[in-house]
């Protein structure tokens, strides 16, 4: 592969492998190789299909291969049998009907490095790695477990709201709840509620912009990091769904803001209105509304340089500024 210019996790420009920000953010402060010692799922060698823990849905309309990786020896390593890993790996999808699949993990990247730098919402720490043979990979630092290997207790709103296959059908995940739903189970189960009510919102909006239908039930998580309060989970699972679907949508759950359901066959149904009504139904204060809608009215400089910096084709940066831009236009 090619000499990097930009850090793989950070996307700081002069930095050939991760950065000292990376590395603290996602291995304690050691400095970590970015290829791993082994080839991914594209290659005919087997070796991630040898030891791959997990293959879970998502709503790219496919299948993306998940793994788990344990830092040893100041490097990213397979697990051993029964050992817990510190961090997901998620390579390419190799075998389903995707545009432009190669790129998903450099979409991913990109679109949690926005979040997190652009707009300040809190993220699971993320990076792109390498595979021996080139291949890119998305690996985030696992939230829910503690330096003592013990896992937090963690649910996804979809388990909070009591939803199975056997309840709600095999769509449970998209189509009972709505986003308005949702700011109701915060304010269930969260004691200081209006703090991750406005953090839920400006997820809710940040998606919108980076038009990522991929924010269903299970996206979302309350998390008790050891003292006793539950609190919303850090962001995962981030990423602009236009870029490989065939058929995109405007949100994953099908009611879409409101619980009534809303008419959004396209982008022109939805605007600032839609999200001022929606602020003001999850409690939050008209002027707390205003502001952030602002915000992400408002083309972030950082955001654009950001895009220019990713892994993505040349093509897919350009489609990906002009998606962010049209969303971020249609909130003025």
């Amino acid at each position: 592969m090619d000499e990097l210019k930009y850090c793989p996790s950070t996307l700081k420009e002069g930095f050939s492998t991760y950065s000292p920000e990376a590395c603290r953010l996602l291995f304690g402060g050691k400095q970590v190789p970015h290829i791993l010692e082994f080839d991914g799922p594209g290659n005919d060698s087997g070796d991630f299909h040898d030891y791959a823990t997990h293959i879970g849905r998502i709503s790219l309309s496919g299948v993306q291969p998940k793994g788990s990786l344990v830092l040893k020896n100041g490097v990213l390593s397979k697990p051993e049998e029964g050992e817990c890993g510190q961090y997901i790996l998620k390579p390419a999808p190799v075998s389903y009907a995707l545009l432009e699949k190669k790129y998903c993990p450099a979409n991913e990247h990109l679109t949690m490095q926005m979040a997190s730098q652009a707009y300040g919402i809190e993220t699971a720490a993320n990076a792109l790695c390498f595979f021996r043979d080139g291949e890119a990979a998305y690996i985030t630092k696992r939230f829910d477990i503690a330096s003592d290997g013990s896992k937090y207790p963690q649910e996804d709103f979809a388990s909070l709201a009591g939803l199975t296959k056997a309840n709600g059908g095999s769509d449970y995940k998209y189509n009972v709840l709505s986003y308005e739903d949702c700011a109701d189970i915060i304010r269930r189960y969260v004691r200081a509620a209006q703090v991750d009510v406005l953090r839920f919102f400006r997820v809710v909006l940040f998606n919108y912009i980076t038009l990522n239908d991929d924010a269903h039930l299970k996206n979302f998580s309350l998390i008790d990091r050891g003292n006793g309060d539950y609190r919303l989970s850090p962001a995962y699972d981030l990423i602009n769904t236009s870029l490989h679907l065939h058929k995109p949508q405007i949100f994953a759950l099908e009611k879409g803001l409101f619980k009534e359901g809303m008419k959004k066959t396209d982008t022109h149904t939805v605007d600032r209105s839609d999200f001022e009504e929606f602020g003001r139904r999850i409690g939050l204060p008209d002027r707390t509304v205003k502001r952030e809608i602002d915000t992400f009215a408002a083309e972030s400089p950082l955001a654009l340089e950001l895009i220019g910096r990713s892994f993505l084709s040349e093509e897919l940066k350009k489609n990906y500024k002009l998606s962010y831009q049209y969303r971020c236009s249609t909130l003025k």
